[in-house]
Formats: C-alpha cells, structure tokens, sequence
C-alpha cells in the first residue's frame, strides 16, 4: 500500500509537469493582455522582426547576465563552466577575462557543467563600478566578489549577511556614485541548481542586500522575499527595484525622498521576471521572462502541500523540468515605463532559440540578450 501510494504521487508530479510544460506553448505575446487592456493595445509595441545576430560560445551556456566595462568593452558574461568572458569585436571572438573559483579540475569542456557548479563557480550578474573599472559578481556559489579591471581570479567579498550563509547569489546593480552595490539572494534554503524547489517548497527565504565598500559591510534591505532575482537602481538612485521571480512581482524600495525606507509593488508581470536592467538615458525598464504564468503554476502555488508531496519523493524536478521545457520555451522580455507599466513586448517570432531570456540590455539603440540555457549572447538593432 505504502508503494501504491508513492506511486500515485509520482504519477501525478509526472502529469502536473507535462501540463506546465505544454503551457509554455501559448507563449504569445498577444496573450499577455486581457480583455481590460485592448483599448491600449495600440501602445503596447511589439518588437523582434529586425535581423538578430548571435554570437557562439565554446564550452559553455548560460550567458545569464551581461556587462559592458567603462570604456564600453563587451559585452561581458558568465557561463556555466564558472568562467566570465568578454567579446572582442574585431576579432570575432570570447576570451576569457575572470574565475569566481580556483579549482578548476573537471570544469571546463561540454558535458553537464551544473553538476560541479558549486566547485567551478557559476557567475550570474555582473556589473562594473565605471569610475574605478572594477566587476562586481554575484556568483551563486561563491557569494559576492570583485575582479579588478584587468580580470583575473575574483576576491571574495561576502558569502553571509546577519549569520545567514548565501545559498543563491543572483542579481546585481551600483549606485556610480557612491560605489555600493545592490545584490540579491535567491534563497537562504535552496542552492541555484535546485530553484525548483524554491516554487514547490513555499520558500520565501530570499534578501536584498547592499554592500558598502567604503565600510566593507553588508546590510539587509527586504527580507521574506520568493525567489528575489534582478535589481535595478532608478536613474536618480531614488529607489531600487528587485525581481520576486516566484510571484512574478517587482518591488520597489525607496532610497530618498520622503518615502525612503518604504517598499511597494512596482509592477505584477503576467510571467516570471528575472533580471532587470534600467534604460539608459532613456527611462523605463527591460525585464527577462523566465516564462509564463499558467493556471498548473498558480495551482502549484497555491497549494503547498503538493510541493511538499513532491519533494518528499527526491527527485531532481529541476532537472526533469528544465530538460522538457526547453524544447517549448520562447523567448520573451517585457519594456516597462516609469511607474510600471507594460509598454512593449520583445518576442523571438523568428525562432531564432532564444530561449529562457534572462536579461536584456539596451546600448545605443541595440538589444543585447542574455539567457540561462542558451549558448550564445544575441544581438538585435531596435526597430522603434
């Protein structure tokens, strides 16, 4: 009996998979909109037609997130080996620029680098501090670091906050003017390698923190966070925001004004947002979309018992997950204006497998796409 019964559940985890993952085929954009929103269907622009180019990445996937250095450099990405990498243009090619971690046996060549990512390192969001050149890494493994402009092996700066040990380093942004950085911890349970877990265990462990260099301290912001993931300072530093993946919010945090120290919803997204990326010179936001929300993920979330069910069973859904949904995924990223608002739609139309779109960055008029699985960086020349 005791059998029957595991079985039953596993069947069952089986079937609620397959029906999330077939519901990442009714990624359209025009179904990001309901029927309240047709009247301002004409200023929801869509883009994704123009010519894109991508450029290869040997040995490797996952270009996650995406930097470009003070002299506009790059861009620059870390990889599933644990490498960080840079584009030299003329060239026509990737070399490598920086390590998050020194043991680097067995770590590089193709095969499943996710297995000793936490002995390799997996660098996820980058940034420079444009005044003295310095990367800063959040590397979901070996916690925050810094690589000095001419790269290198990074030094560690922090792997806990108030006792609490870092268990998935993610996103990250600084304030240019006074040097601190802004970064995010996925979770204080589960590691990167298993954030399925973080949607199926309820997990509401996430933080946003800021390191101050000129202390060398790192201070908490917003706790009880699902998943926390991108983050992005607003133009005039008056606030910041952060990405709640697992309930596909973005919170905003109020740095100045007589706000400061209060937090509100920016925006509630009709898809799981991962990083963020502020539009420079040019206002609004670009967000990657993970993927869509469906009726299976919202029964999933609102019934916590079934997540506990599943993990209970210890399997890896994570990788079952990732495996099946790849092959149904479509890239998408949302353009949002000041207060929040959707006001454009970036969609891969021509299948070009962009995939699992992490982030995009917007430089002198051209898109420039990151993703956790693919294994190449895309470019594409705005249209509008």
């Amino acid at each position: 009996m005791k059998m029957k019964s595991k079985f039953i559940i596993l069947v069952s985890a089986i079937v609620v998979l397959l029906l999330s993952i077939i519901n990442f085929r009714d990624l359209s954009p025009d179904s990001f909109y309901d029927d309240a929103d047709a009247d301002a269907g004409d200023q929801k622009l869509f883009a994704g037609t123009a010519q894109k180019e991508i450029f290869p990445i040997d040995g490797a996937v996952g270009p996650e997130s995406l930097a470009f250095d003070p002299n506009g450099g790059g861009p620059y990405a870390g990889v599933s080996d644990g490498r960080i990498i840079k584009w030299i243009p003329d060239q026509r090619r990737w070399i490598d620029f920086a390590l998050t971690s020194s043991q680097r046996e067995g770590c590089l060549g193709q095969h499943n680098h996710v297995e000793r990512e936490h002995i390799c390192g997996r660098p996820l969001g980058l940034r420079f501090n444009k005044r003295t050149g310095d990367l800063y890494v959040a590397d979901a493994y070996m916690g925050l670091l810094v690589v000095g402009p001419n790269g290198g092996l990074g030094s560690v700066i922090a792997t806990e906050a108030q006792g609490i040990p870092f268990k998935c380093t993610n996103a990250i942004d600084i304030d240019q003017t006074t040097g601190e950085v802004y970064f995010t911890d996925s979770s204080s349970i589960y590691p990167r390698r298993n954030y399925l877990s973080t949607i199926l265990g309820n997990d509401y462990t996430g933080r946003l923190m800021k390191y101050n260099p000129a202390t060398n301290q790192v201070s908490v912001l917003l706790t009880n966070l699902s998943f926390a993931n991108g983050v992005a300072l607003h133009e005039k530093n008056d606030f910041v925001l952060v990405a709640e993946s697992n309930t596909r919010r973005i919170h905003r945090l109020w740095l100045q004004t007589n706000k400061v120290g209060q937090s509100d919803i920016f925006a509630e997204l009709p898809g799981f947002p991962d990083n963020i990326r502020r539009r420079e010179n040019k206002g609004g936001y670009w967000v990657g979309i993970h993927g869509k929300r469906t009726k299976v993920s919202d029964w999933v979330q609102s019934n916590p018992w079934f997540g506990k069910l599943v993990l209970g069973l210890n399997i890896d859904m994570t990788r079952a997950y990732s495996r099946s949904s790849e092959r149904r995924s479509v890239g998408l990223a949302l353009r949002l204006g000041e207060n929040g608002e959707v006001v454009e739609v970036w969609e891969d139309k021509e299948k070009n497998g962009f995939k699992f779109v992490s982030e995009v960055d917007e430089i002198d008029g051209v898109l420039w796409i990151g993703s956790l699985i693919s294994g190449f960086v895309g470019k594409q020349r705005r249209e509008i």
